[in-house]
């Protein structure tokens, strides 16, 4: 396979359409998923099912179920025979693994929590009180945050192991104050199987790890089952599959989002070096799915970036996952200038935005919609993903325009509390009557009237 990526020139062409195929394709609502996936789906039910009426079947089953239904899709699915007891990772596995584990491994997992933890602490929400005094009236005001009790992270092994989506959604609940945290990683060498991953779960502290992946897993957090006690919260990322699964237990359980494959763009001027662009653009297409899009205002970029792909993409073992990406879901575009340029890019909303110009901060202030966004030259969005300190679990599929990244905050649960003495409901009675009045509603103008009876 050879490099076809897109190249869309502005000042010939209406980039529009094209960027919203990309996002349509790019959006959990698409059908992004792999030849396999679809063949096994006609394998399991009979008949090629679209894969939200996959998901359908799937969590209703679990519901109805329990924990046979969610072991016989792992054992269809994932082709791994478990029991009740093979499911979860036992407590003595977890610490052979975080033993086995090598010690300069373990410093760079305790050096990333702590840049996660001092984040997150410092925008962490705090209790709010409020007094209005006059006189003898007196009224309290409290808005008060407590941390959900239980929470469930999803995290991805098909293709590629990631310690790191533990260490980005489980510091932050942990942050917040979540005691109980239960982890679904599919049962494969790089999920569930994997030990460094293992490792990583024991140093963060969490003992709850189960080796089921996709809606089941979902579905099992979501409705409680046998050996897996029901969560408040799902969060963390995943295939089609799991995000659909999540929208579908969405009222049941709150989530964080509903994810769709990764993806960058990359705002980039005549100062942004091509071998840095290139790289950037491939870090997130290796994921396959991912989507790698440059703007640039500066056309020889262009034709360079397009060099330094080829060349890169020879050299790196998921190379031909990432050409196939890039091909499939990425984009080159030459922009008028710098004001279509950021335009363009709140048009995509993307989950990471890489601004490579001279004076980043001067761009920045054209963005209204990212997810993460990166700074300067020497800020790859791997800094983001692997160590600087806010979490890697970000808005996709244009949903920036009003989602946020996962934080310390989404694991807290708030609660306004209202206190009056006899005196201050006095003065606000005859308000609370007049609207009771207007709306029709006289039962709440009486529970006034009865605790102002002489």
């Amino acid at each position: 396979m050879t490099l076809s990526i897109p190249t869309i020139d502005c000042s010939i062409q209406d980039p529009i359409q094209a960027l919203a195929e990309l996002r349509r394709k790019l959006s959990p609502q698409g059908d992004i998923v792999s030849e396999a996936g679809k063949q096994r789906t006609i394998e399991l039910f009979g008949e090629p099912l679209v894969p939200r009426q996959v998901v359908e079947r799937i969590c209703a089953d679990v519901r109805q179920r329990g924990l046979a239904a969610v072991l016989e899709y792992t054992e269809k699915l994932d082709r791994k025979k478990l029991t009740l007891d093979s499911m979860r990772v036992s407590a003595e596995e977890l610490r052979e693994a975080h033993a086995a584990a090598d010690p300069k491994f373990l410093r760079t997992i305790r050096t990333i929590c702590g840049n996660i933890s001092e984040f997150q602490s410092r925008i962490l929400h705090e209790d709010v009180r409020l007094i209005r005094q006059d006189g003898t009236s007196r009224v309290e005001l409290r808005q008060r945050y407590l941390p959900l009790k239980r929470v469930g992270i999803c995290v991805p092994g098909g293709a590629a192991a990631y310690p790191s989506t533990v260490l980005m959604t489980a510091v932050p609940a942990k942050t917040a104050g979540v005691k109980e945290i239960a982890v679904v990683v599919p049962p494969t060498e790089f999920g569930g199987f994997n030990q460094s991953l293992l490792a990583t779960c024991a140093e963060v502290g969490i003992t709850e790890v189960y080796r089921i992946g996709g809606a089941q897993a979902v579905a099992a957090m979501a409705y409680g089952v046998e050996g897996l006690p029901r969560v408040d919260k799902i969060v963390g990322p995943g295939n089609l599959f799991v995000a659909l699964a999540k929208q579908h237990v969405f009222g049941e359980v709150d989530i964080d989002s509903i994810a769709g494959p990764s993806e960058v763009i990359l705002l980039a001027d005549d100062s942004a070096d091509p071998k840095y662009v290139a790289a950037d653009l491939i870090s997130q297409a290796e994921h396959s799915p991912g989507s790698g899009v440059l703007i640039t205002w500066h056309a020889p970029l262009i034709d360079a970036v397009k060099t330094e792909l080829s060349l890169q993409l020879e050299k790196l073992p998921r190379g031909d996952l990432a050409l196939a990406s890039l091909n499939d879901y990425g984009a080159l575009i030459l922009a008028k200038d710098a004001v279509q340029a950021a335009e363009l890019t709140d048009l995509m909303a993307p989950e990471h935005l890489h601004i490579s110009t001279r004076d980043p901060e001067q761009m920045l202030d054209r963005i209204q919609n990212a997810g993460a966004i990166f700074l300067g030259h020497f800020t790859p969005v791997a800094v983001g993903d692997y160590f600087a300190g806010p979490s890697h679990v970000l808005p996709t599929g244009g949903t920036a325009r009003f989602a946020n990244g996962l934080c310390a905050n989404d694991f807290l649960k708030r609660s306004s509390v209202i206190w009056y003495n006899q005196d201050a409901l006095e003065e606000a009675a005859d308000d609370i009557r007049r609207l009771a009045a207007v709306e029709g509603l006289t039962a709440h103008s009486a529970s006034v009237d009865v605790r102002l009876e002489e």
